[in-house]
């Protein structure tokens, strides 16, 4: 029990901590440019209470989760297809490079020029961003797959679909866990500049708002806001799912 206990004691005491230093550089600042904690969370109240902040949230999340999906998948395939052939990975190394480097903000701007200011360009132009990051990542868990487990699925006769969920996802759980972890914080962080620039709602739209109005609690409401539905995602999903596709694995022994 004790074990189980520390590390929520210690991060709850780290939160604590941080929230303390705030509220006392408010205090010794004196300033709207850094409200304390209570300011934030009346903003917030406000907010909630009409049900403008839940609303905005929802349209934030739904971009966020569309372009998520859509990245994994495609990012995924194209990955595990170059990682397990040489002369695929060979000609089209340059052309992830190039999307690699391309800042976000261009993608953005140009998919809203091409396609207009609406949801698919909106989600289009997160995943897009998000995808050659996956495509890096899965790569390298195929280029690290055990040739001798594949020898033995083609000796039993495993066949394509018994081969890909036996032999090939379990080695690249690790990948698909690292590109979901490092997906998720991207493609928010992309999403609101998405919607700061192109579209009615969301919280970059109201950020963008509040930022005119010169309202930083409304900001650090809104923000504070959607960290938290996140952090809640990552322990209630991410980390439970990858604790369940990785069962199998043996448990290290304690010294």
């Amino acid at each position: 029990m004790a074990s189980r206990l520390g590390p929520g004691i210690v991060t709850v005491g780290s939160l604590a901590g941080l929230l303390a230093i705030w509220w006392i550089a408010a205090i010794v600042a004196d300033s709207r440019v850094l409200p304390a904690p209570p300011a934030v969370a009346e903003a917030f109240w406000r907010d909630a209470r009409t049900g403008e902040l839940f609303f905005h949230l929802a349209m934030t999340l739904m971009r966020v989760a569309g372009a998520f999906v859509i990245a994994m998948v495609v990012g995924s395939a194209i990955g595990i297809l170059l990682g397990m052939n040489r002369e695929a990975n060979r000609f089209f190394d340059p052309w992830l490079i190039l999307f690699l480097n391309i800042p976000a903000l261009v993608v953005i701007v140009l998919a809203y020029i091409w396609f207009g200011l609406n949801e698919v360009a909106a989600i289009g132009a997160i995943a897009v961003n998000k995808i050659p990051n996956v495509v890096v990542t899965l790569r390298e868990g195929a280029r690290a797959l055990d040739r001798d487990l594949e020898e033995m699925a083609k000796v039993y006769r495993f066949g394509l679909a018994k081969t890909l969920r036996h032999v090939v996802l379990p080695q690249l759980q690790p990948y698909f866990a690292a590109a979901s972890r490092s997906g998720i914080s991207l493609i928010w962080k992309i999403a609101l500049v998405v919607e700061l620039l192109g579209r009615s709602n969301g919280v970059g739209f109201q950020i963008n708002l509040y930022f005119q109005l010169f309202d930083v609690a409304a900001i650090l409401a809104y923000t504070l806001a959607f960290v938290a539905v996140m952090l809640i995602i990552e322990f209630l999903l991410v980390q439970p799912f990858e604790a369940h596709s990785t069962r199998w694995r043996p448990k290290r022994a304690r010294g």
